[in-house]
């Protein structure tokens, strides 16, 4: 009986669930990057192809920073159960992954030695976007119900 907070068997299934996910991607990327022969990216450093990119990749993470502080000073403004949906940070945020990723995939695939990487970075998104969809449309696979 849940009174207050979530349930108790909710944190294991938490932790199982992201696992899950995590296991999911690392053996995608692996399988992948074997099949298309592509380097493996170092994890949390910018990877642009040239200058350009960095300025591209740059001027979308602040225009996207302004949009979550503009978007979460209108929904605070607006009564909890009205916010306005495309101006939620985690939806912004969300965007901001997908447009980022795209701009990479163009710039892999125009400016990259191994024209194999756009393919990789594609297939990641794809596979981001229907794991996000199923997620979305399942209510979490009925996890946390």
């Amino acid at each position: 009986m849940i009174y207050f907070g979530v349930g108790s068997s909710f944190w294991p299934t938490f932790f199982l669930f992201l696992f899950v996910v995590w296991l999911l991607f690392f053996s995608f990327n692996a399988i992948m990057r074997k099949i298309l022969k592509v380097k493996k990216k170092k994890l949390f450093s910018d990877n642009h192809m040239n200058a350009l990119h960095e300025k591209i990749d740059w001027t979308i993470r602040i225009v996207f920073i302004v949009a979550i502080i503009v978007g979460s000073i209108v929904n605070i403004s607006r009564l909890p159960s009205d916010p306005i949906l495309f101006l939620e940070p985690y939806i912004l945020l969300f965007a901001l992954i997908f447009i980022t990723e795209i701009v990479t995939a163009i710039m892999e695939w125009k400016y990259s030695e191994n024209k194999n990487a756009y393919i990789l970075t594609t297939s990641q998104l794809v596979l981001l976007a229907m794991l996000l969809l199923s997620m979305y449309l399942t209510d979490f696979f009925g996890l946390f119900g």
